[in-house]
């Protein structure tokens, strides 16, 4: 049953996927709140002409009728604001990271605890990508048996003429790993069925922008579990050339076959999104996914109404954001 939603924080893109993803269950919204000048409000307000901005938050999360709050605000400040919404009676949709730091994520399990409000980071990297919704129904059917190892990929565009200050502060973005990579992690563990990993290896550096000491544009991450093996490489080294933000890919190696994602492009080739390649014991083929829909908004709105967990764990998000964390402070020593 669709809700009405309010809005806290649009500092990152990925609320207008939030948004409207929320809004093709139906889900309506009226207001949003964000602290000081966002790159994205002129964008925002020409796609959401009907959500109108508000001077105080307490207006939203005032609101009895709002069931749900969306949080993009920077990085190091969603957790705040998540418990602050948390307490008031919402439950809460953040962007990825959910939280910057293993306090945060304390603070954010004790109050989630205490109040029973569902806490769901928005995976956009699985959760908003047709073809990962595809994969996954083939390793369920178990196209390519028991995934035994992923790899994942996540480069993306510095795009640096839009970017905020924020975004060159390692206390205010997080980290490389702890931001990009933590959708990485959510992959792994989603797909080998995991429930937790260790830390084997994390690196993070800055190559490229010595007169930004605060960012970080390389990382890696090496992850075991007792399912199995996951590599991790996040960048913002994608070139102009690319007619998208990121050849993001997806390689998962099964006992029985392999399966490759290639979701955002196919290089040299027409631009084509939600590529998925298969092989194991008797196919070959390529297989096109724009058809195969986002589970996880449905699955949240029918979350929020009957108190489920269908749409992803909270034991899975928050060991997600545990790892991702954990990673980055082992790459910064």
């Amino acid at each position: 049953m669709p809700f009405k939603l309010g809005v806290m924080g649009i500092d990152h893109g990925h609320i207008f996927g939030m948004l409207s993803n929320m809004a093709k269950q139906g889900c309506t919204c009226e207001a949003y709140w964000t602290s000081g000048p966002a790159v994205t409000e002129a964008k925002f307000n020409q796609v959401f002409p009907a959500v109108t901005k508000v001077p105080d938050r307490k207006q939203v999360l005032d609101d009895p009728d709002v069931k749900m709050v969306l949080i993009a605000a920077v990085p190091a400040d969603r957790a705040s604001l998540a418990i602050e919404a948390m307490r008031a009676g919402k439950d809460v949709m953040v962007d990825k990271p959910g939280c910057t730091t293993l306090e945060q994520l304390l603070q954010i399990k004790a109050v989630r605890n205490e109040t029973g409000r569902i806490w769901t980071v928005n995976f956009s990297e699985r959760f908003e990508v047709p073809a990962v919704t595809r994969a996954s129904e083939l390793v369920e059917e178990g196209a390519i048996g028991r995934v035994i190892q992923t790899v994942g990929l996540g480069p993306h565009k510095q795009n640096l003429k839009t970017r905020p200050a924020w975004f060159f502060d390692r206390e205010r973005f997080g980290g490389i790993l702890c931001d990009i990579g933590s959708h990485q992690i959510d992959q792994f563990l989603h797909f080998t069925g995991s429930t937790d990993a260790t830390v084997v290896h994390a690196l993070a550096e800055n190559t490229t922008m010595p007169d930004q000491p605060g960012f970080q544009d390389f990382g890696e991450i090496v992850l075991r579990s007792d399912h199995g093996h996951g590599y991790i490489r996040v960048d913002w080294f994608t070139p102009d050339g690319l007619p998208t933000w990121g050849d993001g890919r997806l390689f998962l190696q099964g006992t029985d076959g392999q399966i490759e994602l290639r979701k955002y492009t196919d290089i040299g080739r027409p631009h084509t999104t939600n590529n998925l390649y298969l092989v194991n014991g008797n196919k070959n083929e390529f297989i096109p996914c724009d058809d195969a829909g986002l589970p996880y908004f449905p699955r949240l709105c029918a979350d929020v109404e009957d108190r489920s967990e269908t749409a992803v764990s909270q034991a899975h998000t928050f060991t997600t954001m545990r790892l991702a964390i954990e990673a980055q402070v082992k790459a910064d020593g």
